[in-house]
């Protein structure tokens, strides 16, 4: 090799060693590589981000239930449990498991704002209403993952203490091909809310299923982090404005607007936001997936 060779391979060497010892760094807001997620995200959100409603990276110690951080926690007989090292960066996180062909494999429900069930003591800000929220997880399912589960979250407005009667539901739910899909739903008519009770199909009128891009269920996309913000808006009243959207590693995947959430109803704003593990047609195999990192907030969110 010539000395000018020489020199140029050095150089290429160095430039190499510098790119791979450098991390990329963002502003907030930014999506970045998940790889670099930061894997205790809650320690300081009030005081870094006011904007933000909720946030939990089950980094604290303790039951779910005993920390107050949901007022309804299922964790399917040991099946939706903290583990360690199963979250973002080997850090604690949330572990699904679904035996053969069982349905519901856990989850947990979040209160916050003015709601009218008085019981959910573990409800956050309730003198607030909103109608707007974003909110964002950090999803992964096991290597080697198989098929399509239906129910991932929905956020709703609760109307009633008595039976959980809803005046909409904004579904995120999935499809026949492996992707998400976002299925908004009004229970309102005239200013009034016509449904019974919780999850009254019957009454609701459903505004469009919109599917998104990404097969993020396949068995290729199986075994990374995906990161998965939703937004939804309520209609202002009289009009025909609400938006139901989400994004997939900080790419827009589905948006419906001009949507007429709830009317001219305005009692109570966006009170509560599910996440499920609901598989309508039961697992076929037994397999996991993972959560980490949710945050609900009133402005956008983004991967950090």
């Amino acid at each position: 090799m010539g000395d000018s060779m020489r020199v140029l391979a050095i150089i290429a060497l160095l430039l190499t060693a510098c790119s791979a010892s450098s991390k990329p760094t963002a502003d907030a807001g930014e999506t970045v590589p998940l790889e670099l997620a930061a894997a205790n995200e809650c320690a300081n959100w009030p005081m870094l981000h006011p904007e933000w409603i909720f946030c939990d990276d089950f980094e604290s110690t303790g039951p779910l239930v005993a920390t107050g951080r949901y007022f309804e926690y299922g964790d399917n007989d040991g099946g939706f449990v903290l583990r360690d090292s199963v979250g973002v960066r080997l850090s604690r996180g949330m572990r699904a498991r679904w035996q053969v062909g069982e349905v519901g494999a856990g989850g947990f429900k979040l209160a916050f704002g003015r709601n009218p069930i008085t019981y959910m003591d573990k409800g956050i800000r309730r003198d607030a209403d909103f109608r707007e929220v974003y909110y964002r997880m950090y999803l992964k399912h096991q290597k080697g993952w198989l098929g399509s589960p239906a129910k991932l979250s929905r956020a709703t407005v609760f109307n009633t203490a008595d039976d959980w009667s809803q005046a909409m539901i904004a579904h995120l739910w999935s499809d026949a091909e492996e992707r998400l899909l976002i299925d908004p739903a009004s229970c309102v008519r005239d200013g009034v809310v016509v449904c019974e009770g919780y999850n009254d199909f019957g009454s609701l009128r459903w505004l469009g299923f919109l599917s998104g891009k990404s097969a993020i269920f396949s068995t290729r996309e199986s075994g990374r982090w995906r990161c998965i913000e939703a937004h939804v808006r309520l209609n202002d009243k009289g009009e025909k404005n609400g938006v139901q959207e989400f994004w997939v590693d900080g790419q827009l995947e589905a948006r419906r607007d001009s949507l007429d959430f709830v009317g001219a109803y305005d009692d109570y704003g966006i009170n509560a936001i599910f996440f499920e593990n609901y598989w309508n047609a039961g697992s076929p195999v037994v397999q996991e997936r993972y959560f980490d990192n949710i945050v609900v907030s009133t402005s956008p969110i983004g991967c950090r």
